[in-house]
């Protein structure tokens, strides 16, 4: 899953939705100088990804795009689905995603001084683009794939994998959503247990 899944499965707690969203970037256990809010979306996102890479509707996902973008399949399945979740945000949300994502991003400056070093160089810039609501366009998801594409080590040419989510539109759709209402239930359920 990719940011805008992380944030919205984290319910309506704004430090574990922070958390959540920043945990990429925090390795290993070394995390207890954050707020124990902010620990427990840490927690939830790894649960969440475990959950995610485990599960076979997602592998089934990606297994359509292994030939092409090898180990890279996850990623640009984790994108396509955040483009599902903005395309039919109404069905998950009363709130329009205008809306959610301009009050997390007012979230990130209220907590500016919690943030990693790396979300703070990032923010000005997700803010600008409004990467979450920029998700609901193919021709969005296609720039965030370029742009991802630049920062790998390796040509990872994952700029092209829009062809196939033109494609095998219909089926990556009905993937995601048969998919997303189990994870719904597990992260409201690793939730409780935080």
């Amino acid at each position: 899953m990719n940011f805008l899944a992380h944030i919205f499965l984290s319910g309506d707690n704004d430090l574990m939705k922070i958390g959540n969203f920043m945990a990429d970037g925090i390795h290993g256990k070394n995390f207890d100088a954050f707020p124990m809010e902010i620990q427990k979306g840490i927690i939830l996102h790894r649960s969440i990804d475990t959950f995610t890479d485990a599960h076979p509707v997602f592998r089934q996902s990606t297994k359509r795009l292994h030939a092409n973008y090898h180990h890279y399949s996850g990623i640009i399945v984790d994108i396509f689905y955040d483009h599902f979740l903005a395309k039919n945000w109404s069905t998950y949300s009363d709130e329009k995603l205008e809306d959610y994502s301009e009050r997390f991003y007012q979230s990130l400056r209220d907590n500016h001084d919690l943030l990693t070093l790396k979300t703070q160089k990032m923010l000005p810039y997700m803010i600008d683009h409004n990467w979450l609501l920029s998700y609901q366009t193919i021709e969005n998801i296609e720039n965030v794939l370029a742009r991802m594409d630049t920062r790998m080590k390796y040509d990872s040419n994952m700029r092209f994998s829009v062809a196939e989510l033109k494609t095998f539109y219909v089926e990556f759709e009905s993937e995601f959503t048969a998919f997303f209402k189990e994870l719904i239930v597990h992260s409201n359920l690793k939730i409780q247990t935080l």
